[in-house]
């Protein structure tokens, strides 16, 4: 097996090395050198194993949870980066002159702005997302991941995608679509990282030893599954070259646009949804002591809500040359869909029945239940915004950057940071984590961020909107684009001040982290002690 994976890798770096000699761009020509140098790190630390005998990460425990460790790390590190980038950028917005000559174009806003985007979601939430699957499937399944190290090379390949598409992104070889897709070479690395990935989820749904598959894994199967599909179509494209980054897109015009908003709302709608729901379903009855309120009621709003979210994506497309139909079909879909949206919402509240004194003494169970008043609020918000009469306001302007920050630093940010609190002493051996007072200042720090974020842009965002309907007693517009831009000023300013602050809450986070897992003792589980399903 290890002679197979030095031949391997050796050709990986010949191909990579060719490459760099040939890269008609300066992007494909970084992306190559840094795949060949992880690649030929690769062929050496498997030389330098391959006499030794092969043993899994973890052996003396009764889950994999090695590579967990690394998730919860990398999450953390991800979220500051991107997190970072945001508040530079929101900053950018209030002060041009931010935008730097001497940067030559790599840190304006319009190369920062998706990397902003991707490593939040992909990077932050991603990361989020894989560490707590491979907890939950593996608690509720009663068995280690199945593949053995398969499940390092999904984090590690994932970690080598993060980089190729931030690089990709600075040095301008993207897509150029709504979210800034990378280029390719990067989505094909990526969609045999996701296979590898949903390879050990199912092996180890098939090998589990509970008869029983839990609701959080339906939810996270759902969304492994679904974004796989979105992927392999929105990103369709035909190279220019073997050696060089740029493409052709398949979809064109409004069929792309179609295509893309497909993508892009159900991207929300299983990445920043269902995967984060299946999050929710495990660790708010664990973290409350007590059973789901209504497994029925997750049955049913997991089936509603899978049926419901894949039409929705056209309502970002009224008033333009989509047909009316289209669009007005994915605003019945958007409206029909805040029901079983908030039929996860008073799931996860009223599992807290008996338990509500735990929000006076456990910062933790704070988080999660803020984060799923969040949830409720922007999945009524974005039915509402759906509607072509309120979309003729909204669409465009500052209140969808309000919607998409309540949702996403709201619900997916403090249900992430509520999920780390959740695993870092179970995983490193701790009784909790080293301060629970700065989990209370993170708290605080970034539920202030948010709303300051939040009602800034619905204030600049209506604002705007009826700043560009308004019109003379003659017909004639009032406003021009610049004056709406003058007026957004302080409202831009008190953004980046929201920004600060939930930055700060996450830095505190990570120095609670490096305090608790560095005064730890290594997480040992013996074998006899470890239960079917926790």
């Amino acid at each position: 097996m290890n002679v197979i994976k030095l031949i391997l890798l050796a050709v990986v770096v010949i191909v990579a090395a060719m490459g760099a000699n040939f890269a008609r761009d300066l992007a494909y020509q970084v992306h190559a050198l840094l795949i060949m140098v992880v690649a030929f790190g690769l062929f050496i630390w498997t030389l330098r194993k391959s006499g030794e005998r092969g043993t899994l990460p973890d052996a003396e425990t009764g889950y994999f949870d090695s590579v967990v460790r690394a998730g919860a790390i990398a999450t953390a590190f991800w979220g500051v980066a991107g997190f970072l980038v945001g508040t530079f950028i929101a900053f950018q917005l209030a002060f041009p002159v931010l935008n730097f000559e001497w940067a030559e174009g790599y840190a304006n806003f319009g190369r920062l702005r998706p990397l902003h985007t991707s490593a939040v979601i992909f990077a932050f939430g991603g990361n989020a997302l894989l560490m707590s699957s491979f907890y939950i499937v593996q608690r509720t399944s009663g068995v280690r991941l199945w593949g053995g190290n398969l499940a390092w090379f999904v984090f590690w390949g994932y970690q080598l995608f993060i980089v190729l598409a931030a690089t990709g992104y600075l040095l301008g070889a993207t897509q150029s679509k709504e979210y800034a897709e990378p280029e390719w070479y990067v989505d094909i690395w990526l969609t045999i990282v996701w296979v590898a990935f949903l390879l050990v989820f199912l092996g180890t749904i098939f090998t589990r030893k509970e008869k029983h598959i839990y609701v959080a894994n339906w939810f996270l199967l759902s969304f492994i599954i679904t974004v796989a599909m979105l992927h392999l179509v929105n990103n369709l494209s035909i190279p220019v070259s073997f050696w060089g980054s740029k493409s052709v897109q398949v979809f064109a015009g409004v069929q792309d646009a179609m295509t893309q908003w497909w993508y892009g709302h159900n991207a929300v709608g299983f990445f920043l949804t269902a995967g984060f729901l299946g999050m929710m379903y495990y660790f708010v009855p664990k973290q409350a002591g007590r059973p789901v309120y209504s497994y029925r009621l997750s049955i049913v709003h997991f089936w509603a809500l899978i049926f419901l979210y894949i039409w929705a994506g056209p309502h970002h497309l009224h008033y333009t040359a989509l047909p009316d139909w289209a669009s007005t079909l994915g605003m019945v879909f958007s409206i029909i869909l805040w029901m079983p949206s908030w039929g996860g919402m008073i799931n996860g509240l009223m599992t807290l029945q008996g338990a509500w004194d735990k929000l006076r003494t456990d910062p933790i169970m704070r988080m999660f239940v803020i984060s799923l008043a969040f949830y409720g609020m922007s999945t009524f918000e974005g039915p509402m915004m759906s509607i072509r009469a309120v979309n003729s306001l909204s669409h465009y302007t500052d209140w969808t950057i309000g919607h998409v920050h309540s949702g996403a630093l709201g619900w997916n940010g403090m249900i992430t940071f509520a999920a780390i609190y959740f695993l870092v002493p179970k995983l490193w051996g701790r009784k909790e984590m080293f301060s629970v007072s700065a989990i209370n200042w993170h708290f605080w720090l970034a539920t202030i961020g948010i709303v300051l974020y939040a009602s800034s842009m619905w204030v600049t965002g209506i604002m705007e909107g009826l700043m560009w309907r308004e019109v003379d007693d003659q017909g004639f517009l009032v406003n021009s684009f610049a004056d709406t831009v003058r007026a957004k000023m302080p409202m831009y300013i008190v953004r980046g001040l929201g920004g600060v602050l939930y930055l700060t809450g996450a830095l505190i986070m990570c120095w609670n982290m490096w305090r608790t897992i560095r005064g730890a003792q290594p997480y040992v589980q013996p074998v006899s002690q470890i239960t079917p399903a926790e």
